[in-house]
């Protein structure tokens, strides 16, 4: 049977790791490349990098730090990749197929997009005709405004005329190996998953169906993965503050039953 996975999320903004909370508050964590590390030696199942600049600046002007100062994020992720040993998917910045390609080249396992598949839904068909569907990660943020959820776009900004539902089984249709939903209400916010939206999204697909937004306990993955038909669970901020994070979480799913990798197989350093 397949495991279900564990997924730490990265965000990177203006080339810092950042703690993100509501999709607008913004707290540095660091530079972009060590905490890489460490989910690398305690063995996460899959990395999702996501670059949520707004604009193009990523050189952290602290030669301090140890890393060297880049330009791009693809230089960055150039960088990152050399030190992880768990598949990789990218997102952020993504507008056409020479995009992908670049972030595949340079060591991507798979790329998310959002707003370049809301502004054109054949593009999601375009890219997994030209690298396969399973490259292709199709990321929805979703907010509950006037009691349902919408579909919001550039960065959480602007809302669309989508439901999840309806936009998850579009993306399915058009050929998305995969389905990345976080809730923006539950960002940051430690509560939990939103149970109710990851229940209806992952019942209307067949493809899988990685859940974020809202991670405060290990809990709330057993929540999830109890309540949902969710593929994967993934977080991002608690995965920053506890040492040994990723391996005390699959410790936790594991001696609850949970069917994911044994935490044996973890290389802790």
């Amino acid at each position: 049977m397949k495991k279900n996975r564990l997924i730490p999320v990265l965000l990177l903004k203006n080339g810092w790791l950042v703690q993100s909370k509501g999709f607008k508050r913004h707290q540095n964590l660091g530079n972009p490349v060590t905490a890489v590390k460490r989910l690398s030696e305690w063995a996460a199942d899959e990395i999702i990098y996501l670059d949520i600049s707004k604009e193009e600046t990523y050189d952290i002007r602290r030669e301090d730090q140890g890393y060297p100062n880049r330009s791009s994020f693809v230089e960055i992720i150039e960088d990152v990749a050399k030190v992880t040993f768990m598949p990789m998917t990218v997102g952020g910045k993504i507008q056409n197929l020479s995009d992908i390609e670049k972030r595949l080249s340079l060591g991507a396992d798979k790329i998310s997009i959002n707003t370049q598949a809301l502004d054109d839904r054949k593009f999601i068909a375009h890219a997994a005709r030209e690298f396969g569907s399973q490259c292709v990660v199709v990321s929805i943020d979703a907010k509950r405004i006037n009691d349902k959820y919408l579909v919001m776009s550039r960065g959480g900004q602007e809302k669309t005329s989508y439901d999840p539902v309806k936009w998850a089984k579009i993306v399915e249709a058009e050929g998305a190996g995969e389905i990345l939903l976080n809730s923006i209400d539950r960002d940051g916010a430690k509560t939990g998953y939103d149970i109710e939206l990851l229940s209806a999204v992952s019942e209307s697909v067949k493809i899988p169906v990685i859940a974020l937004g809202g991670v405060g306990e290990w809990g709330h993955f057993a929540e999830a993965f109890d309540k949902t038909k969710v593929d994967a669970v993934a977080a991002a901020n608690i995965f920053n503050y506890t040492d040994q994070s990723v391996y005390r979480a699959k410790t936790y799913l594991y001696e609850n039953g949970y069917n994911v990798r044994s935490p044996d197989l973890l290389i802790i350093k």
